[in-house]
């Protein structure tokens, strides 16, 4: 069983940057899919970037050149790493160990 307790989370101005963290907990981490998903107000839940154990990414297109997902396996992190934010950006985002372990969520408000 694997925990996820993501961080970094809070508000940024537009253009602006955060870093989210996700630190996971239990078994065989380095061999996992990892993935951020967020959710706005009213919308469903959708996939910001995945990344595969042995570090293939994936983004959406919305985030592509801003987002980077990045993992490491001795620490058991996973983190996202957000640039030129917007207020569409505005979401829970949600940490995601393949196939259906997730964390709380960490806010990200984009907002001047």
């Amino acid at each position: 069983q694997v925990q996820l307790v993501e961080s970094g989370g809070g508000l940024v101005q537009p253009g602006g940057s955060l870093r989210l963290s996700c630190a996971a907990s239990g078994s065989i981490f380095s061999y996992r899919p990892m993935a951020w998903y967020r959710q706005a107000p009213g919308k469903q839940r959708e996939l910001v970037a995945r990344i595969t154990g042995g570090g293939t990414t994936q983004y959406a297109d919305s985030v592509k050149g801003r987002f980077t997902i990045s993992r490491d396996n001795a620490k058991n992190t996973v983190d996202l790493q957000m640039n030129s934010l917007k207020p569409d950006d505005t979401a829970v985002y949600y940490c995601n160990a393949s196939p259906s372990c997730w964390g709380q969520g960490t806010q990200v408000t984009v907002s001047s």
